[in-house]
């Protein structure tokens, strides 16, 4: 069985590449594409090659000419930026005898959109909604944030664009040290509103946003296996990120209100292959959906402790293999760490 991973530039991949080794269901021989000549995860994959962005509009024909090269079977995309282009030229991967494990265009186009996700949400009346603007303006920025009661409050925002984490920022009226808006490198997130609205009012077109309310609670992640017509495959966990992101903690929790949530959602969008769901409780503990991630996420091989392969079940559903039983072990906790991967000088990397 040959999986072409992409995205194994991230550490959290390791995780993901050694799930899809440990299965017993087939032997996988995995090919590692990513944008960095140098990226780590080169080192544990069998054959790998370098790949332009998904903006560059040579995305897609590097990696189809890479899937014919190397007899790919199942096309496993882990950078939430390749989602769309992937899923747009799934005919191309169909003629080469590939699956892509992503969801269609138009399930994609509110998953990956938070704002139009959480319109979604209200459309349905979700009780899970959180409380959300949509704005494209420093008037409408403002208001927003002071009708989620800054400063009383903090408040969070993040570009409507993004159904991820990414960009997500917190205004906090009691941050010591502001956090550039721009700086995308920056560990800390926190920041406050007299910080940002200069850099908002600077930019030469204002970045269309969702302001929404902070929630304090706890986290929990639910990670499901799609199908088009049920939900097999669903596993809820504690989430708590430490050490700069370095290290994730969490503990496979049986939540059924969250499963059966996440569950819901998946049907009524229509997603299929892998996907995690992550809650916050708002401070009367309800949980809020504060991101969905129409993918394999990288915590996710923590439900591989706990007997249930996320990875290796995606692959298997993709080509349409029958599914094993899941009985899943609660109660299992797990640290996922960085680690240390070494090669010879004298390792190749193909360049495509």
């Amino acid at each position: 069985m040959t999986v072409l991973v992409t995205g194994v530039g991230s550490p959290a991949t390791s995780g993901i590449i050694s799930a899809l080794r440990q299965t017993d269901a087939f032997d996988a021989r995995i090919v590692g594409v990513d944008t960095d000549p140098d990226a780590r995860g080169f080192r544990l994959v069998d054959t790998a090659a370098t790949v332009p962005t998904a903006e560059s509009g040579e995305f897609v024909p590097a990696v189809a000419e890479i899937a014919r090269r190397e007899g790919v079977d199942v096309l496993l995309p882990l950078v939430a930026s390749e989602l769309r282009p992937l899923s747009e030229a799934t005919d191309t991967f169909e003629e080469l005898g590939v699956e892509v494990m992503v969801s269609d265009p138009d399930t994609l186009a509110v998953a990956c959109d938070s704002g139009e996700l959480y319109g979604t949400l209200v459309k349905q009346c979700h009780p899970i909604t959180p409380e959300f603007y949509r704005v494209s303006s420093s008037k409408e920025f403002i208001d927003a944030v002071y009708a989620l009661g800054y400063p009383t409050q903090s408040v969070c925002f993040k570009p409507s664009g993004e159904s991820e984490m990414r960009g997500l920022r917190i205004l906090d009226p009691d941050a010591e040290q502001a956090d550039a808006l721009v700086e995308k490198t920056s560990s800390s997130i926190v920041t406050t509103l007299d910080d940002v609205i200069p850099v908002l009012e600077e930019t030469a077109e204002f970045p269309n946003l969702v302001v929404m309310e902070y929630l304090p609670g706890e986290e929990y992640c639910v990670d499901v296996l799609a199908g088009a017509d049920d939900v097999p495959v669903a596993v809820s966990r504690t989430h708590d990120e430490t050490s700069d992101r370095e290290c994730v903690e969490s503990t496979i929790e049986e939540c059924p209100r969250l499963i059966r949530y996440a569950r819901e959602l998946s049907s009524s969008l229509g997603l299929e292959y892998n996907a995690t769901f992550r809650f916050k409780r708002d401070a009367t503990g309800h949980p809020k959906l504060v991101e969905l991630a129409p993918r394999l996420s990288g915590s996710s091989s923590a439900c591989v402790g706990a007997g249930v392969n996320m990875p290796a079940l995606g692959v298997q559903y993709a080509l349409g293999q029958d599914l094993p039983e899941v009985d899943v072990e609660w109660g299992v906790h797990a640290t996922q760490n960085y680690h240390d991967v070494f090669s010879s000088t004298d390792r190749e990397t193909t360049t495509i």
